[in-house]
């Protein structure tokens, strides 16, 4: 299941990894609203690359950040509204859902007591992150008030936090609070360095990895998805994992508003 490319240390296989997955759970392909895509044209050029890579279903996911990216559930509904009625004139593009990324920063906390959260699917699965320098003091207790009140954490890119680099017990520690892992496919490739691609490697190995996602932001990072080449032991890893990416009903707009 791959191409055999020759010419390296380590024989490289390109995975059709949107095949295997069918739905991407993370990107950053709204319009306008974040870091992503600053617009519709650059939305549905992503969105083009993601239905060459195999996907059929996305689920966009925006920042919400209390000092940055201050979206909620309208703006982001807005975005998606936008490039929905500009996707429908193509046949050929996945279908489109929506959620949002949150950061556990001190905002969290409020949207969390406001019930203005939006999860990935249906009403189960949020998406949360954190900074990736240091730990959020109150980090343990943001992942139990959202358990009390019935959703699964969804930890995004857990490799990628320096905080937890060489600590298999916190990465533990996470797992045992209720935490799903959601590592990145870019980080499988080295793209953010070696540090981050062996932990996303170890996270594998262990079977710690929940869900996989692209966390689309821009071209440069589309061009090298659509060729995601890895070495032999990561394609065994991905073709044995039990993802869960295929079982998220990805209807949050449903939900959520009735569209």
């Amino acid at each position: 299941m791959g191409i055999f490319l020759f010419g390296s240390k380590k024989k490289l296989v390109q995975f059709p990894i949107g095949e295997l997955l069918k739905t991407d759970m993370h990107s950053h392909i709204l319009p306008g609203v974040d870091d992503g895509s600053p617009d519709v044209a650059t939305s549905l050029q992503l969105m083009r690359g993601l239905a060459e890579m195999g996907y059929d279903t996305l689920i966009a996911t925006p920042h919400v950040m209390a000092d940055i990216h201050r979206n909620d559930k309208h703006t982001i509904q807005h975005a998606y509204e936008q490039l929905k009625q500009a996707a429908e004139t193509d046949p050929t593009l996945p279908k489109l859902r929506f959620a949002a990324e949150f950061m556990m920063d001190e905002g969290f906390g409020h949207l969390v007591k406001q019930d203005a959260l939006i999860p990935l699917a249906g009403d189960q699965y949020l998406l949360v992150e954190t900074p990736y320098l240091h730990r959020p003091l109150n980090l343990e207790t943001y992942i139990f008030n959202l358990r009390a009140i019935g959703y699964t954490p969804v930890l995004a890119h857990p490799e990628r936090y320096h905080y937890l680099f060489d600590k298999p017990e916190e990465y533990e520690r996470l797992k045992e609070l209720g935490c799903l892992f959601q590592v990145n496919l870019l980080s499988l490739m080295g793209y953010y360095g070696k540090s981050e691609k062996h932990a996303a490697e170890w996270l594998l190995e262990e079977g710690l990895v929940d869900l996989l996602g692209t966390d689309l932001h821009h071209e440069k990072h589309l061009k090298r998805l659509l060729n995601f080449t890895i070495d032999q032991k990561l394609v065994k890893l991905l073709e044995h994992g039990a993802f869960l990416n295929r079982q998220l009903i990805a209807t949050t707009a449903v939900n959520l508003f009735g569209t």
